[in-house]
């Protein structure tokens, strides 16, 4: 299943069959359009993307026939409940954006990716180029795309209270520095192998909240074989598909060094549902008692739970949800009982909700 393929995207794609792939990140040329000599203020040159794979268009027309190709062999291969990121600059994600609504792509997001080491713009004629832009997409509006929430929460750790215990949504601004140090894979000579490198930690984050431990993972312009080596940290499946061998030479190395963290985070074990649980199956285990007293939280209000699982209130029969809704004049007709009903165990009164987490602990 895991496979790095040395070739050109627009063949190689063709390859692979319709709806087998879960998720695709794509880095796609940028087509940066440099034209001259760009120069640090003390005068020497500064290396930044200028490569022949990134300047073999000439057109506008050109680059969107492009990305029509490889986008729409992207969406062949996409299962109908996978999804794909696409990453890129100001000079060409609004063109690919069209593309792929073009192309029935669904948005469910953007992301800003926000570098917190941007390189300064030298000549000082326009503001620091400090992001890049990811859309976030399906196949269709119909597509039951994998999305980790609670994951995501748990890798939003830059919240003030987050050793506290505060878990916040993730946003669509994630700050995160360029690759650098010893991340940058780097020539034998000391230069930059790749100058478009993504970050390990970008990725890291994609493929976490966007796909499931065993899916496979497909980035049709490999560079240095980043998403391949966060694939394989989290558990997920990867095919590569680059065209420059030494960009792959370089990246085997990295990725033979990669192991499997067998994490929650890889397992996505915040987002697993927990067993449903009965009242009644409670009361059959011992948890609960037949015709004990239920309080309602805050109140003087009282029930009696019987062994069909419901509650008897003013000689009625009605499930504990139900009820708790009509005690407290809920607008909806039932609310989570586990949370508004308690019960006594040894002269304190415990919540529902934590006589049900015992019985799962007990259980498993």
């Amino acid at each position: 299943m895991n496979n790095i393929i040395i070739g050109d995207c627009l063949l190689e794609l063709k390859k692979i069959p319709d709806e087998s792939i879960d998720l695709i990140f794509a880095d796609p040329p940028y087509w940066m359009r440099v034209d001259g000599i760009l120069k640090r203020p003390e005068g020497t040159e500064y290396q930044g993307c200028n490569d022949e794979w990134d300047n073999k268009f000439t057109t506008n027309e050109d680059y969107n026939k492009f990305t029509t190709l490889w986008l729409s062999e992207c969406k062949r291969i996409l299962k109908k409940n996978g999804s794909i990121w696409v990453i890129g600059g100001m000079q060409c994600i609004y063109s690919i954006g069209a593309i792929m609504q073009n192309l029935g792509f669904w948005f469910i997001n953007d992301v800003i990716w926000q570098k917190t080491n941007p390189t300064p713009n030298f000549l000082g004629t326009r503001l620091n180029n400090a992001h890049e832009t990811l859309i976030w997409a399906t196949k269709t509006t119909k597509s039951k795309y994998t999305f980790n929430y609670k994951t995501a929460k748990e890798l939003n750790n830059d919240i003030v209270n987050f050793e506290k215990g505060e878990r916040r949504q993730l946003g669509s601004i994630w700050k995160i520095p360029v690759c650098s140090g010893n991340e940058r894979l780097k020539k034998e000579n000391g230069e930059k192998l790749h100058s478009t490198q993504k970050p390990e930690s970008l990725l890291y984050r994609i493929i976490a909240i966007s796909s499931k431990l065993g899916d496979t993972v497909l980035d049709p312009f490999g560079g240095t074989l980043t998403t391949a080596a966060m694939s394989k940290k989290l558990g997920r499946n990867y095919i590569s598909i680059e065209q420059k061998k030494e960009y792959v030479d370089y990246g085997l190395i990295r990725l033979e060094n990669i192991v499997f963290e067998d994490s929650k985070i890889a397992h996505a074990e915040f987002d697993k549902k927990p067993q449903k649980v009965t009242l009644q199956e409670m009361i059959e285990k011992g948890f609960l008692q037949d015709n004990e007293n239920f309080y309602l939280k805050n109140t003087l209000l009282i029930a009696q739970l019987q062994k069909n699982g419901k509650l008897l209130y003013a000689n009625n029969e009605i499930d504990m949800h139900s009820l708790a809704a009509k005690l407290k004049n809920s607008k909806s007709e039932r609310l989570n009982g586990y949370n508004f009903w308690e019960v006594e165990r040894n002269g304190i009164r415990v919540s529902i909700d934590t006589i049900r987490q015992n019985y799962r602990e007990a259980i498993s």
